[in-house]
């Protein structure tokens, strides 16, 4: 969970430095200690409560990485690809769950008895967390990350139109999820088991 998080952000601030924004490491190193990424809500207190409470969908985020768009070349374009990098770092980690759930584990390569039968349970929770981050975080509303990739590629005037929402969007989300929580309605579930049993197909 907590690498599901953190690691997103690690990848935003790596894209970053590489479209020319300097301001996620000054000097040039972005640290890659997810711990470094925490807050103490997002990353702590509201995930793990989700999990005592049963809920079917863990909610959470990472302290964001600092970027400045006034430091690239095509800001529209780099944002929305900056964007994208968290959802994309979130479905490369799911597979690499999957493959240490589907292989490693089943394999004993790591061990057997008890121990592989946590690692095979640690590798399919790690698969749905970042399969549902990945498909949330590309839901259409800025700021999530799929809002802002359009924000990026549509014209300008429906951009700009697009954008004033980002004020409201995480309410929106939050909204949402709320009524997901309560079993009203089901927008997520179908499209993070689709995105779940895709990966667990291609690590097979």
């Amino acid at each position: 969970m907590l690498l599901a998080f953190t690691v997103p952000e690690i990848a935003r601030g790596q894209v970053a430095l590489a479209l020319g924004d300097r301001t996620p490491a000054p000097n040039g190193h972005l640290s890659m200690n997810p711990l470094h990424y925490v807050h103490l809500l997002g990353t702590i207190v509201l995930p793990v409560l989700t999990v005592v409470l049963g809920s079917p969908l863990v909610f959470g985020w990472a302290r964001p990485v600092a970027v400045d768009p006034r430091n690239f070349r095509h800001p529209r374009l780099d944002l929305a690809l900056l964007a994208a990098s968290g959802p994309v770092a979130c479905l490369i980690m799911a597979f690499l769950w999957a493959l240490l759930a589907v292989r490693v584990a089943p394999r004993g390569w790591l061990g057997s008895g008890p121990l592989a039968y946590w690692i095979a349970y640690m590798g399919t929770f790690g698969i749905s967390i970042n399969a549902f981050l990945a498909v949330l975080n590309l839901l259409p509303i800025p700021p999530f990350a799929g809002g802002r990739v359009l924000i990026g590629v549509l014209p300008l005037p429906a951009a700009r139109q697009l954008a004033r929402l980002e004020p409201y969007g995480f309410w929106i989300v939050l909204g949402l999820l709320f009524l997901e929580f309560s079993h009203i309605i089901s927008i997520l579930g179908p499209t993070v088991g689709w995105v779940r049993d895709l990966i667990a197909g291609l690590a097979a």
